[in-house]
């Protein structure tokens, strides 16, 4: 089955970046999307950032000029650079997949969230 890992977070002062990296493993037939959200205490899972097979990435307003998105299809992987982080950026980031696994049906799957704090 598949199983997304992230990793990359950690605690860094404002102005400084951090790379957030995820990778699926597990036979995939195919990937639609990859993209990353977060959730600050309190509040609803955010979009922050979407890259679909063909198309233009998504990006929150709130990060649009800060944060790059990439994948690497060869990997089964997605990457989130975040540069100039600011303190509302903290929050836990989910890396997210719309995938087909061998033999099943295209369906979202999850990271275990990776914790993002920044602070002076």
């Amino acid at each position: 089955q598949v199983q997304l890992v992230e990793s990359g977070g950690g605690l860094v002062q404002p102005g400084e970046s951090l790379t957030l990296s995820c990778a699926a493993s597990g036979s995939i037939s195919s990937i639609s999307s990859m993209g990353w959200y977060r959730q600050a205490p309190g509040k609803q899972r955010k979009l922050v950032a979407l890259i679909p097979d063909s198309g233009s990435t998504t990006y929150a307003d709130s990060v649009k000029g800060r944060f790059t998105l990439s994948r690497d299809n060869a990997k089964n992987a997605v990457y989130l650079q975040m540069n100039s982080l600011k303190p509302e950026d903290t929050a836990v980031y989910y890396c997210n997949m719309i995938a087909r696994p061998a033999y099943s049906y295209s369906q979202y799957f999850w990271g275990q969230g990776t914790q993002v704090t920044v602070s002076s």
